[in-house]
């Protein structure tokens, strides 16, 4: 399967749970926006950039940047969207992450306990980030 079939796959694991929660959504028309939907909780407008996650050891990760294909350049959002949807289909799980608490490169998200010690403080834990109710203020 290539990539583009991945993301629609994702973006639309997306939009079906944001649907079932009661928000609503709309496509941007056209490939030149930096998000892929809208997604309105009834009082605000929130620009969204789908990613496919990929569960590995224990953790659920993708990249928060997007690259050019001819100059390899990775290029982040910040500034362009509020959150990130990723749909991990390992876990058949969608996470929302503001952009504010993603770093410029890739992200993790941790699903299992880790195998060796590490502070919890730096821990980011998928399940609070799960997608399965309308989070507070949103």
């Amino acid at each position: 399967m290539n990539s583009k079939a991945k993301g629609e796959i994702s973006e639309g694991h997306a939009i079906a749970l944001l649907l079932k929660l009661g928000y609503s959504g709309a496509l941007p028309f056209g490939d030149n926006q930096r998000y892929d939907l809208i997604v309105d909780d009834g009082a605000r407008l929130w620009r969204a950039q789908v990613k496919t996650g990929r569960l590995r050891d224990g953790v659920v990760l993708f990249s928060c940047a997007s690259q050019n294909v001819l100059t390899r350049k990775r290029s982040s959002y910040d500034g362009q969207i509020d959150m990130f949807l990723i749909y991990c289909p390992e876990t058949d799980k969608v996470y929302r992450v503001p952009i504010e608490d993603a770093p410029s490169s890739d992200m993790s998200l941790r699903v299992d306990a880790p195998k060796y010690r590490t502070p919890h403080s730096t821990i980011r834990w998928a399940r609070d980030y799960e997608l399965s109710s309308r989070p507070e203020g949103t």
